[in-house]
């Protein structure tokens, strides 16, 4: 991981663990560290079942069974330098540090959402469990200027959310995790079956958002070149582990592992020159039976013998990049 400075940090990931139990366990996640700095988008990237989203649910403790941690600490810095483990939080500090200072956008809003309860209610049960001490007129007011904040008619606090669109319902799920001013928001696939058009105008209005009030941002899609657009660094996940991590410019020109790679050649790029897409081929690995090298090694086109037998270590590889490869330097090359 590339060093960097201590009081930008806001969040620390630090050998995440988690396992789905049963007769033979997966590990769903497995030994991740990340860091998230102050006013930055980080993007996880990866194919269906990597391990994206459980690990979304560990950092803000709301894994459920038969998931469960096994191992690693999630810390938040605070302005002044203090360090709290979110692991370690449990009852009522657990409720206070959540959607205060960290909140989450989960994949569907309509999910998300109450079906049989107004948006405005929704908004006014948030402030009646974590600001009691509003009156009913400064909650009406302050959930007509969320809605307003994210591009939304304040009449439409009357709506149900069947009354909405894909669209609007999203924003209404952003608005509410907006709500307490929290530090940190995670979104887990906020765009999933959302046309493009609506993808594109959700994606603009959450930078417009992290602009304005300086929040951190943990994007989380199985869309990498979406995440080439709007993310500052970038983590690219495969089988549990993280695989490549790098500042999305630089990933992007330069991917350093052989899955960074195949992702890029999987997609067309809009602007550049026409070329041959090509799908990743093989399945990956099951992560119910021990891995003992390389997870990606049945899949890559650049395997050698220590890949089979030795497992590789996320490893620094210039300019801000790392990459769990084992090639000398890793693969480092355009894709």
């Amino acid at each position: 991981m590339s060093p960097t400075d201590e009081r930008g940090t806001v969040l620390r990931v630090e050998g995440v663990s988690v396992e789905y139990a049963g007769e033979r366990p997966t590990r769903a996640v497995r030994d991740v560290s990340l860091e998230l700095r102050r006013g930055e988008l980080l993007g996880i990237a990866g194919e269906s079942g990597c391990g994206k989203s459980t690990l979304a649910y560990a950092v803000t403790r709301m894994l459920k069974p038969p998931a469960r941690l096994t191992a690693g600490r999630v810390l938040y810095r605070d302005r002044e330098g203090k360090e709290t483990d979110l692991l370690a939080l449990e009852g009522e500090e657990l409720r206070t540090f959540r959607w205060n200072k960290l909140s989450m956008v989960f994949q569907s809003a309509m999910n998300a959402l109450n079906p049989v309860t107004s948006v405005g209610k929704q908004f006014h049960d948030i402030f009646r469990a974590h600001r009691p001490a509003m009156t009913a007129r400064q909650r009406a007011e302050r959930s007509a200027e969320l809605l307003e904040m994210v591009g939304i008619d304040p009449a439409r606090l009357r709506s149900f959310p069947h009354e909405l669109s894909g669209g609007m319902r999203q924003r209404v799920v952003i608005a509410m995790a907006l709500a307490l001013d929290p530090e940190i928001v995670v979104m887990d696939e906020p765009t999933t079956a959302l046309d493009v058009v609506v993808q594109r105008e959700i994606l603009d209005e959450v930078e417009r958002l992290r602009e304005r009030l300086g929040f951190s941002v943990v994007f989380i899609t199985h869309d990498l070149g979406l995440l080439l657009d709007v993310s500052d660094r970038l983590a690219v996940m495969y089988a549990g582990e993280v695989v490549e991590y790098a500042p999305a410019a630089e990933l992007a020109a330069r991917p350093a592992h052989p899955y960074t790679q195949g992702l890029l050649r999987s997609f067309p790029d809009l602007l550049g020159p026409r070329r041959e897409l090509r799908g990743i081929p093989g399945s990956p690995p099951d992560l119910r039976l021990p891995l003992e090298g390389c997870p990606f090694v049945d899949r890559c086109e650049h395997a050698f013998e220590p890949c089979r037998s030795t497992h590789p270590v996320l490893r620094d590889v210039g300019a801000g990049r790392s990459a769990a490869c084992h090639l000398e330097g890793a693969v480092v090359g355009e894709h």
